[in-house]
């Protein structure tokens, strides 16, 4: 049969023979599909760390250095000048950050205007306790010695710096003494140190004796003296607490000017009466009417628990010997399990 020809304007276009039919030669293979593109590999980033020690080396040397410095402050009863810089304690502290943003009294200016340099004055705290503080904010590190660890650690808690509060928790706890637990005490139940609190009584608790006859000792507070006598562990005998709280009643009285019962009420709870022998009871009931010390109540509750031979109306506590307690007859009636 004769091909039909094309219609006009168009090529001719030769007949194919079936695939299966080509020469082998002709056969061609599909390139395989393009694979998915890798991304890129971006920039690279890291933050390396040099040597701190220099690092701290250097700022050191700015610590209260009038080079460069554009802050200055008047500190204690010496008015002792301490140069700093501002953008450091701004940093470093959010106290100074509001201190040194505060603008002048009548000034108008934009809020951006830069603060007055100051001086600065300070007239509450000694000037080598701030210097401490201010060591601490360029350094991270701090010089401490017995004498003004109490005070720093004050100044830290007044200025927010924790860290710096840490480090003045610790050192005060490794150099602790006899002379300094009960106003190192004091300042950890001040400032809710409960660690310190715990280690400054468990210091006490082992060196009762000295402690009493300390100056600090007649510094503690009504509160802090309480906790104090509510532990079972001080080593020392019951009627010699009661000689060191009359003691101490009488020092308070004299320097807060009201009565001996009034300032000793909340310790003289705390008193373990009954633990005393019948004619210590006397002893204590003809020293009591000079001073009012101890309440008749308690001396009355103390009679009656040797009268019935037992703790009986008298809180359990109050009954307990202490590790420095001496041994007398009638504690064994005191004795809860004892039948």
């Amino acid at each position: 049969m004769s091909q039909r020809p094309p219609p006009h304007g168009l090529p001719r276009l030769a007949c194919l023979p079936p695939a299966s039919r080509l020469p082998p030669a002709r056969l061609r293979r599909l390139p395989p599909p393009p694979s998915p593109r890798q991304p890129m590999a971006g920039p690279c980033s890291a933050r390396l760390q040099g040597e701190a020690a220099a690092f701290t080396t250097a700022l050191r040397t700015l610590v209260n250095n009038p080079q460069f410095s554009d802050v200055t402050f008047v500190v204690g009863r010496e008015q002792q000048k301490v140069f700093a810089h501002r953008c450091v304690l701004a940093c470093r502290c959010q106290a100074f950050q509001g201190m040194l943003s505060q603008e002048p009294v009548g000034s108008e200016g934009s809020p951006s205007s830069i603060p007055p340099q100051g001086p600065f004055i300070l007239g509450n705290v000694q000037p080598e306790v701030f210097l401490a503080v201010i060591e601490f904010l360029y350094t991270n590190s701090v010089t401490l010695n017995s004498h003004i660890a109490l005070e720093v650690l004050t100044s830290s808690v007044e200025y927010g710096l924790q860290d710096l509060c840490k480090l003045c928790v610790k050192f005060i706890k490794d150099t602790l003494s006899v002379e300094q637990v009960c106003e190192a005490l004091q300042a950890a139940v001040t400032y809710g140190q409960a660690d310190l609190q715990q280690h400054c009584l468990a210091f006490i608790e082992g060196h009762t004796m000295a402690v009493v006859r300390t100056q600090g000792f007649q510094e503690l507070s009504d509160v802090v003296l309480a906790w104090v006598l509510r532990s079972d562990r001080l080593a020392m005998d019951e009627l010699d607490l009661v000689q060191a709280v009359r003691e101490w009643a009488h020092v308070s009285s004299a320097v807060l000017e009201r009565p001996v019962p009034e300032v000793a009420a909340l310790p003289v709870r705390e008193l373990r009466l009954p633990l005393l022998s019948p004619s210590e009871l006397v002893t204590l009931e003809s020293q009591n009417q000079q001073d009012l010390l101890i309440p008749v109540e308690s001396i009355a509750a103390a009679w009656r628990s040797h009268a019935l031979r037992r703790g009986s109306g008298v809180p359990s506590r109050l009954c307990r010997p202490r590790s420095g307690t001496r041994p007398r007859d009638h504690h064994r009636h005191l004795d809860p399990h004892t039948k």
